[in-house]
């Protein structure tokens, strides 16, 4: 059977109010509306953001790339819960590691710990609490005693995806996540990504569905800036800029069709030049939902 191909679209920020945005992406026929997670960036707290679109919208999903480093996982565990009962099970969440940018580890109060590692035990615990379980943890960070949380989520289960591109996060998204959405691949490397997933999933003796896999898609309507060009470049020096960030409707729908044909199936879509009007709105659900399925 073909994969089910779903388009989400990023916030172009974190505005003082994201509401008419997620009203809009919602009356295009966006599948998803996406948030991301930059702790000491300008953009603000996703969970914040997401509670209120979920009250102001009623289809579709939300979902964040959520940095776990620097929050307390019992509350972290009430607050998502509490999200997808908001949004009558609508709640889709990445788990990130954050971006490592000078001096967010300090901020984030983890030090040099294994974050890969952190958000291995912070999925465990998640999990745990979801399922109703009275949780006793220790470690050096926190100390839980038969803590049990409410509410619990809508969605039995919960997922939990998680990102990454080197090996052992691919890994990682085998034997312990429920879906995989990266960034920065050529379709030729989210393909032979995808064989490892699932190679790591059987050797966990478990099955990966194929639906979930996914990819966060930069692109421009018109064109990409120098600055824009540069910036990709530096960030993913072994793959061609070319292949990260299409340009233009027929770019964007080629560069799709090709994570497809490698096996991707969600998209989460950001615009790099502009994207803050209803006209590039529009544009883009005139462009790619017509693939949506």
């Amino acid at each position: 059977m073909p994969l089910k191909i779903r388009f989400a679209v990023s916030a172009p920020g974190f505005g003082p109010d994201l509401r008419p945005f997620a009203m809009r992406s919602e009356a295009l026929g966006f599948d998803t509306l996406w948030l991301s997670d930059i702790p000491i960036g300008a953009p603000g707290d996703p969970l914040v953001s997401l509670a209120a679109m979920a009250a102001c919208t009623h289809r579709i999903h939300l979902g964040t790339n959520l940095v776990p480093l620097g929050r307390n996982p019992m509350l972290l565990a009430r607050q998502l819960a509490q999200i997808d009962q908001l949004s009558a099970g609508r709640l889709l969440i990445t788990l990130v590691p954050g971006l490592d940018l000078p001096g967010e580890r300090e901020a984030l109060a983890f030090g040099k710990g294994n974050r890969g590692a952190y958000l291995e035990q912070v999925t465990h615990l998640l999990r745990r609490w979801w399922s109703g379980e009275a949780v006793t943890h220790h470690d050096e960070r926190f100390s839980f005693d038969k803590i049990a949380v409410a509410p619990q989520p809508v969605q039995d289960p919960l997922e939990i995806w998680f990102g990454g591109r080197g090996p052992k996060a691919l890994e990682r998204v085998g034997r312990l996540g429920d879906g995989w959405l990266t960034a920065g691949l050529s379709p030729a490397a989210a393909d032979a990504a995808r064989v490892v997933i699932h190679e790591a999933a059987a050797s966990a003796g478990r099955e990966f569905d194929p639906e979930h896999l996914g990819i966060s898609m930069p692109f421009a309507r018109h064109a990409l800036s120098d600055r824009a060009r540069e910036s990709m470049a530096a960030r993913y020096p072994n793959e061609r800029v070319e292949d990260l960030v299409p340009v233009g409707a027929d770019g964007l729908q080629r560069l799709v069709r090709e994570h497809v044909d490698a096996g991707l199936s969600k998209f989460v879509l950001r615009q790099v030049d502009g994207g803050d009007g209803d006209d590039d709105l529009a544009w883009l659900s005139d462009v790619v939902l017509p693939l949506q399925n």
